[in-house]
């Protein structure tokens, strides 16, 4: 099963974080873009006469609203989840139900509509759990420490499956903690858009441990540049690493970003949490293997373009 060059693709949960860069690419590559949402999302930007977008809204619970979302297109990328780490563990029943089960009903439809492929994005933070070795590839034992990981794993041997009795064509990316424009400033995960909308507005940093922790930080451009080669990949393999391959303790990314907005951050350190592996640094040697793909943005780099769209966007205020 192949995909045309001009791919008519429908993205779930395109109107966040890491699907509207994703739909942003894909609409550049001159590719048709369907956009699937929650009710109440609104477009993240106004598109142009020359873009083909569609923006639709619904629930992934819904069978029939899945299959409508994915009528008539070549691809889906599933970019959607309803839970973070900590949150998984909090409810993991509802981390099933909301995204475990609305994959299998994903698979599904594209089965009986005839969607011959799906773009997964997956965890390459919370799928290894405690490393083994480093840098983490894809080779390296799944242990999983919080639910969100555990339920991501399972997508992953679902699509697997489907691939082996319905021949859909799957690519799975285990992405690193990926940072940049449109990342949710109020939320508890996503170091990089917390710690710089905090520091912006002189407000103190959490630190959760002693800031030793080391994370590996891909740019979401990059990460939508290896989904983009991803539309057209055909080779034999279809579980990819996507990281930077660089570790970065959390300390020294505070210093990254007072160097970035040239001022001094308040430190505020807390309880190290059960749920945060201490090292998490993957290989996309297989990714740059295949694809050709490899991260071009460096990580000062990617600071200076998240803190301009910081200060450039309306954030709710933050209190200390």
């Amino acid at each position: 099963m192949g995909v045309a060059w001009n791919v008519k693709c429908v993205i779930l949960g395109g109107g966040g974080f890491i699907g509207s860069s994703v739909a942003d690419r894909l609409l550049l590559d001159g590719h048709s873009v369907r956009i699937f949402e929650r009710p109440g999302i609104q477009p993240y930007r106004e598109f142009g006469s020359n873009e083909t977008i569609q923006w639709m809204s619904g629930d992934l619970l819904s069978v029939h609203d899945v299959e409508d979302a994915l009528k008539g297109t070549d691809m889906v990328v599933h970019a959607a989840t309803t839970t973070l780490p900590k949150s998984s563990n909090d409810d993991p029943v509802y981390d099933v139900r909301s995204n475990l089960v609305a994959a299998i009903q994903i698979l599904n439809a594209m089965v009986k509509l005839g969607v011959p492929k799906i773009i997964f994005l997956s965890s390459g933070g919370t799928i290894y759990g405690a490393p083994k070795y480093l840098p983490i590839d894809e080779a390296h034992p799944t242990d999983p420490i919080v639910s969100m990981g555990i339920n991501k794993l399972a997508v992953e041997k679902y699509i697997l499956m489907y691939r082996h009795l319905h021949g859909i064509t799957p690519v799975i990316l285990r992405v690193s903690n990926a940072y940049g424009q449109r990342q949710r400033v109020d939320a508890v995960q996503g170091a990089v858009a917390v710690f710089m909308h905090r520091a912006t507005h002189g407000l103190p940093i959490d630190i959760w441990g002693d800031g030793s922790a080391i994370r590996d930080f891909v740019y979401v451009g990059d990460l939508a540049d290896a989904l983009a080669r991803s539309a057209h990949y055909t080779g034999r393999e279809c579980v990819f690493n996507v990281g930077s391959g660089v570790g970065t303790a959390l300390r020294a990314l505070i210093a990254l970003i007072e160097q970035v907005l040239d001022r001094r951050i308040e430190r505020r350190y807390l309880p190290a949490r059960d749920f945060d592996v201490r090292e998490n640094v993957l290989s996309s040697a297989l990714i740059a293997r295949e694809m050709g793909w490899k991260p071009e943005v460096q990580l000062h780099d990617g600071l200076k373009q998240t803190a301009k769209w910081i200060q450039q966007a309306p954030h709710a205020p933050l209190s200390r």
